[in-house]
């Protein structure tokens, strides 16, 4: 039998033992990408995977990110299951041909006798730098119709949620948040501890991580944790915070099975403002429940603006947890 001793992990650790773990059961996943061998990623979400399992299943790639793109989708229709990584989600332009007209579209085009089984694992989130390395771009992969698209909030999920994915023989995009990626194991406020034994978590399965009754706050990603500590911080108010774990599968039953409850929505995302996530939770929420269960509805993301290069400036325009504890007031105060 496994052990099933519990650990304290960082999300970049976790993340490198689900891919080892994964590697070890099935010997047709590679990864490839910039850093990921010698250095084991820049965030070291891939350490030791190459000195594990050789330089052939781990390999460093050169700065071609449409190159190595392709090879994955050529690598998935051959029958392997490759783990592409690119560095930031926001270098995801120069290899939009290979994700949006070949990884997510060969499947149907095919008939279904044409599986991509490809995770692209890569890194969004704003930690100050700047407009063209602070985007999370979720909203962009869910419009783009062939992929799952994963954003996990914590150390448990990042591990089932990977296994999950490099089981999955459709196209899956991993967007790891660069802030969790930074945040020590110990400060956890939700799913720090992390077995050491194999698990899967089912994608497109929310998770409610706290209970309420007067608020219902959907959320994915850091903002889960921030969610958490902004309530801790309220006085009166009971939130019930969902961590919707993916984009795509959405799962939209468990949100209205809470609004039902609540009556109010707080959608907090840090991806852009319109035509995005939180447009859509709020719009197939009341497709679900009708128009009259909800008395008060709420968006709380990035306005339409590049994110600004000040740290102050940034914290601004982005979710954190002063913001998120705001905007619950807000409501509180105008219903």
């Amino acid at each position: 039998m496994t052990s099933t001793a519990i650990r304290n992990l960082s999300v970049s650790q976790t993340v490198a033992e689900a891919i080892g773990i994964e590697m070890e059961r099935d010997n047709k996943i590679l990864v490839l990408g910039e850093d990921v061998g010698k250095i084991g990623g820049v965030f070291g979400a891939t350490r030791t995977l190459q000195k594990r399992f050789g330089d052939k299943r781990v390999r460093d790639m050169p700065i071609s990110e449409m190159a190595f793109t392709g090879m994955g989708v050529g690598l998935a229709m051959a029958g392997y299951r490759p783990l592409v990584e690119i560095m930031f989600v926001d270098f995801i332009g120069v290899c939009l041909e290979q994700v949006m007209n070949a990884m997510s579209k060969m499947p149907y085009m095919s008939s279904g006798n044409v599986k991509i089984p490809m995770v692209i694992k890569t890194a969004g989130g704003c930690i100050g730098s700047a407009a063209q390395h602070s985007q999370c771009l979720w909203g962009l992969f869910a419009h783009l119709p062939g992929m799952y698209v994963v954003a996990p909030s914590n150390p448990y999920d990042y591990k089932g949620l990977m296994a999950s994915s490099l089981e999955s023989d459709n196209p899956v995009i991993f967007i790891e948040h660069k802030a969790l990626l930074l945040k020590k194991a110990v400060t956890f406020l939700n799913g720090g501890h992390v077995p050491e034994e194999r698990y899967t978590l089912p994608l497109g399965k929310a998770n409610v991580v706290q209970q309420g009754s007067d608020i219902t706050l959907v959320t994915l990603s850091a903002s889960v944790e921030y969610a958490l500590e902004a309530t801790q911080r309220l006085n009166n108010t009971s939130v019930e915070i969902i961590d919707l774990r993916s984009v795509v599968p959405l799962d939209i039953a468990t949100v209205a099975v809470s609004v039902a409850k609540t009556g109010r929505l707080l959608v907090v995302d840090e991806d852009y403002l319109s035509f995005g996530l939180s447009g859509e939770v709020v719009t197939r929420v009341i497709e679900t429940l009708g128009p009259s269960a909800l008395k008060q509805v709420m968006r709380h993301a990035v306005p339409d603006v590049p994110i600004p290069a000040a740290k102050t400036l940034e914290e601004a325009v982005v979710p954190g947890i002063t913001s998120i504890k705001n905007a619950i007031e807000d409501m509180v105060a105008t219903s």
